[in-house]
């Protein structure tokens, strides 16, 4: 089997979705998953709709299109806001798509009249995070303009949090959405079919005790995929964290040097890290590198030691004897090692256990009340 891989164990992934979904839907509030850090990967995607979400999210029309050639019908949502150069695609694949410019809106209207359709548009508020979004003060005149424009239609309002500036969703702060979104319908008139509250961020206050409020909704990816709450990296009881697997090939394997270098007249040389001589330590080079994945977002196995990485190398200190030229290493991944592994092309992708469920709702698997930990 070649490498380097990733081995993604759909079964898994299925269960972290229903699991979360089920929980959730006790709160009054559905999922939305985002696929975008797996470049819209079909089985894997439609894994995650047998795991009962109302619908997928993505951040790039390439992935939407990507999904839509697979086969998949079900509602997406571009999450991040539509350029203008793209606004025919996006009334054409997109149901929906988050927007904060009038220009833009404008534009997807204008689209959607050509295209004989109607787009929906989520408007998002800026609640902290800053990276995207409408503040409150001006969210009321571009609902009505939105309410107003032939060709689209206002389905909801979200907000985004811990994604630019770290920024942790509050209870306050869900309050003040729920109360923005009763006042953007008295304002003008329409009902919101959507206030989503954030992303895989919310979880604890989602799960909580306090109450929902008009919060409806939340896009979650991290938590589906990776089974942990992206705040505190914390593992969340009852979902999988490994159901996706890095596998890259030993190329190299030698003592280390005895000494470091001090000085080096080339400035790219002096990047390499280089340790002590270790007789307990063995320096293995793995064909794997920066233009793969994030490697400061690699877990590595137990003992084992990141040295450095450079573009197309990974340098590992281990105590493996087992780990030989040609052997295989396995790592655990972040989501920014996942993000990248999944969209460098010379990664491959292999699916296990990729049979659909008989019942998306029957499950063998532990614990299906999601709690933090």
């Amino acid at each position: 089997m070649s490498s380097p891989r990733i081995e993604v164990d759909i079964d898994k992934i299925r269960h972290n979705t229903r699991t979360i979904v089920e929980r959730l839907d006790v709160r009054g509030i559905r999922v939305t998953a985002v696929t975008k850090a797996v470049c819209g990967h079909p089985a894997i995607a439609q894994a995650i709709l047998d795991g009962g979400v109302a619908g997928l999210a993505e951040a790039r029309l390439s992935n939407v299109k990507r999904l839509r050639q697979a086969g998949l019908t079900c509602p997406v949502t571009l999450i991040r806001t539509p350029m203008l150069s793209q606004v025919d695609d996006v009334v054409q694949v997109c149901e929906a798509s988050y927007n904060t410019e009038r220009v833009v809106i404008a534009a997807l209207a204008t689209a959607a009249r050509r295209h004989n359709t109607v787009h929906g548009i989520i408007l998002m508020v800026e609640m902290g995070d800053q990276r995207e979004g409408i503040m409150p003060n001006d969210l009321e005149e571009i609902a009505q303009h939105v309410v107003d424009m032939p060709g689209v239609s206002l389905k909801g309002i979200g907000a985004n949090f811990a994604c630019l500036n770290g920024i942790a969703p509050t209870v306050a702060k869900m309050r003040a959405l729920s109360l923005i979104a009763n006042d953007i319908e008295v304002q003008c008139g329409t009902f919101l079919q959507t206030v989503s509250g954030g992303n895989s961020a919310n979880l604890p206050w989602a799960l909580g005790w306090r109450p929902a409020g008009r919060i409806n909704e939340l896009r979650l990816g991290e938590a589906i995929l990776l089974g942990v709450n992206p705040v505190t990296g914390d593992q969340i009881s009852g979902l999988f964290g490994d159901a996706f697997t890095l596998v890259a090939e030993v190329v190299e394997t030698e003592a280390p040097p005895a000494t470091l270098f001090s000085s080096c007249a080339d400035p790219a040389l002096a990047r390499i890290r280089l340790v002590h001589d270790s007789s307990e330590m063995t320096r293995i080079l793995l064909a794997i590198g920066y233009q793969d994945t994030d490697a400061a977002g690699l877990r590595l196995p137990l003992g084992d030691e990141l040295i450095g990485a450079t573009s197309d190398h990974l340098v590992i200190g281990t105590k493996n004897e087992a780990l030989c030229v040609g052997s295989e290493m396995q790592f655990q991944m972040n989501y920014s090692a996942l993000m990248r592994a999944m969209a460098a092309p010379d990664v491959q992708t292999n699916l296990c256990h990729d049979q659909p469920a008989q019942n998306a709702h029957d499950t063998q698997e532990p614990s299906k009340h999601l709690t933090l930990v």
